[in-house]
């Protein structure tokens, strides 16, 4: 087991051989719409790569959630097969966002010899991701356009 400093270490050096692997600008926060996010994550068990939906508007989650759901053929069949979608995710602090992912287990930000596999999944699952939203990003922005 690594103390916090090792941890903090390896995390560090974990994204900094990423971005020096994969040197490109992500959308990530980026989109245009408030409180809707791009996101890399990675702990000791899975990597992900998540769009998340956190409007502190209830109802304008929903809408942009739905409008996410009504695209849900095209992402899964064109883009990203794995695809989780959740309406209502529950943050570890209790926060409700909606959430869609993809998931890669079996690997471990400690282990460095999963590294390669976690930046492919990565920069794979985030172009992907990208390469959709900027082919519907109109309809997902636009809130008065109906679901």
């Amino acid at each position: 087991m690594f103390s916090k400093a090792e941890a903090q270490k390896m995390k560090k050096e974990f994204w900094t051989a990423f971005a020096d692997a994969y040197p490109r600008k992500w959308l990530l926060y980026d989109t245009k719409i408030k409180d809707v996010t791009f996101k890399f994550y990675v702990d000791n068990k899975k990597a992900q790569v998540m769009l998340d939906i956190e409007p502190r508007e209830d109802d304008k989650r929903i809408i942009y959630f739905e409008k996410m759901e009504s695209l849900k053929n095209i992402l899964l069949d064109e883009f990203l097969p794995e695809a989780v979608f959740e309406r209502n995710f529950y943050l570890e602090n209790g926060k409700v966002i909606s959430r869609v992912w993809v998931e890669l287990t079996g690997i471990s930000l400690y282990n460095m010899a999963s590294w390669a596999a976690i930046f492919r999944f990565f920069n794979l699952s985030m172009d992907a991701f990208e390469r959709f939203f900027y082919e519907y990003e109109d309809y997902i922005r636009d809130l008065d356009i109906n679901t």
